[in-house]
């Protein structure tokens, strides 16, 4: 774990208790003397190093020993319009796509999205959080939702669209926001809405799937 979010990060000293306390303690086994790295919600991109002064049977106690601006985030910018799938094969790439740098994710009911499935935002930031912690990043992915295709390109003009097609995603393509689509693709009348959009593909003979794809594109854009 590269840090810590904690709300009173900052303070002259801190109490470090629950699940955060067994981490530390007996997961990483950290004695007194050593150093941590504590970032608050509000301040994110501030780096507070705290020093272990006591551990106690379950918390231990920390000593403000510095506090520095350190902002980690990706040198691109990427917004994915993310046509909805199954929210368990979300939550299995999330830590990746927060790994790689997505910036925004824009939840679409499209037209083969299942209608039972139910997104809770809520959950994807706990995943997100936890995500940021292990890598190291300081900028929370934007979750926003659409509530459908025709919507999404209104809002957002010059979306790129992986697709079925000839042309080929190139490692010098500048994209800033791309549109990937559900299991079993874009419906008949979502086909007639990206036609005239700047569409492409990777360059596999393989089926991806949706979860699959994200991965890939936003790797190829973004590393």
């Amino acid at each position: 774990m590269i840090y810590i979010l904690e709300e009173k990060a900052g303070a002259p000293t801190l109490k470090i208790d629950g699940e955060n306390f067994k981490y530390l303690i007996k997961v990483r086994r950290h004695k007194e003397g050593d150093i941590l790295t504590f970032r608050s919600y509000e301040k994110i991109e501030v780096k507070h190093s705290y020093k272990i002064v006591e551990i106690q049977n379950r918390s231990l106690h920390l000593e403000l020993v510095s506090s520095d601006v350190e902002f980690v985030a990706s040198q691109k910018q990427l917004h994915i319009g993310w046509c909805i799938i199954d929210a368990k094969s979300i939550e299995k790439v999330l830590p990746s796509l927060c790994e790689i740098g997505v910036a925004k994710i824009t939840f679409i009911s499209c037209e083969r999205s299942q209608k039972n499935f139910k997104l809770d935002l809520n959950r994807f930031e706990r995943i997100l959080i936890s995500s940021m912690q292990q890598c190291g990043r300081t900028s929370f992915i934007e979750f926003t939702t659409s509530k459908d295709l025709k919507s999404f390109l209104k809002e957002n003009p010059d979306a790129k669209v992986f697709d079925f097609c000839e042309q080929t995603l190139e490692e010098t393509q500048e994209i800033n926001t791309v549109v990937i689509g559900c299991e079993g693709g874009f419906s008949q009348s979502e086909k007639a809405l990206v036609e005239e959009k700047n569409r492409f593909r990777l360059d596999t003979p393989m089926v991806l799937r949706s979860e699959s794809a994200v991965l890939a594109v936003a790797s190829k854009i973004l590393l």
